[in-house]
């Protein structure tokens, strides 16, 4: 039975060396596809990443399953045993316009529960990371349970375009949650606002449509320092499909939940 150590002593391993080939990449030109819509980016360097991830993964533990975003992982139904949930690049436009604010995430299931998280700020070199039971990390410094503080002192991460029209969501109730709060932020990359959140950057996180990769390390990282991720409804998140989700400290869960998103 392979430990979880070795699986995080190799993580931690491929990380690194994806990171130094993304560096790398800055003073090359970029081959740029657009997938879903022309504002949905995918590079070279996405395609290239996931590739040499999950080649290690399939060639270290051959009877894990791997969820990924660009298509060349396996074909998964179901959360059952292993299962690797990546993201080669979180905030590909950011990437590509920035090389900045962007990262490389890394969440591990075993029959559904998030065991190992990882989220790579790869043009600051700060790996978040996380293991069931045992904390969460930003490189060697092991992050604090997350403190309750007020509403109206709290920094809220949400995307300005959910505040104007969306198609998930009141988009009238989000803006007077925007109000209420101390301020806005939005860096484009949802991997990094979860790991913001987990480290007390940021208090609270909401976005109304992510995928499983987009989400699946930062989970992991939010709830080892005692914060919460649910949907806008405060359900658990299907980690097969494309969810809304809302990350919080507890208390500021519940009252943005009571206050600001639930139906009167």
């Amino acid at each position: 039975m392979t430990s979880w150590k070795e699986i995080d002593d190799c993580v931690k391993r491929w990380i690194a060396e994806a990171g130094e080939r993304i560096r790398k990449s800055f003073s090359h030109s970029l081959s740029i596809q657009t997938k879903s819509n022309p504002n949905d980016l995918v590079t070279n360097m996405d395609k290239e990443t996931e590739q040499f991830l999950i080649q290690n993964i399939r060639s270290h533990f051959p009877d894990h399953l791997i969820l990924g975003e660009e298509g060349h992982g396996d074909r998964v139904n179901s959360m059952d045993g292993i299962v690797w949930i990546i993201d080669p690049i979180d905030g590909t436009m950011n990437f590509i316009h920035q090389q900045r604010n962007f990262a490389i995430s890394i969440g591990i299931y075993e029959n559904g529960v998030g065991r190992l998280g990882y989220v790579y700020d790869v043009t600051h070199d700060e790996l978040y990371f996380a293991e069931k039971g045992k904390g969460a990390y930003m490189n060697d410094v092991q992050l604090p349970v997350l403190t309750e503080v007020p509403l109206e002192q709290s920094i809220l991460a949400i995307n300005a375009t959910w505040l104007v029209k969306n198609t998930y969501f009141d988009p009238g109730k989000l803006a007077a949650l925007a109000l209420s709060v101390r301020g806005t932020r939005s860096s484009g990359s949802a991997a990094l606002e979860l790991a913001y959140v987990a480290s007390g950057r940021f208090d609270s996180y909401i976005t109304m449509r992510l995928s499983p990769w987009d989400f699946a390390a930062g989970k992991i990282l939010v709830e080892e320092v005692g914060g919460i991720v649910t949907n806008l409804h405060g359900e658990p998140l299907d980690m097969l499909a494309t969810n809304s989700v809302f990350a919080s400290v507890p208390r500021l869960h519940s009252h943005i939940s009571d206050e600001f998103l639930r139906e009167k």
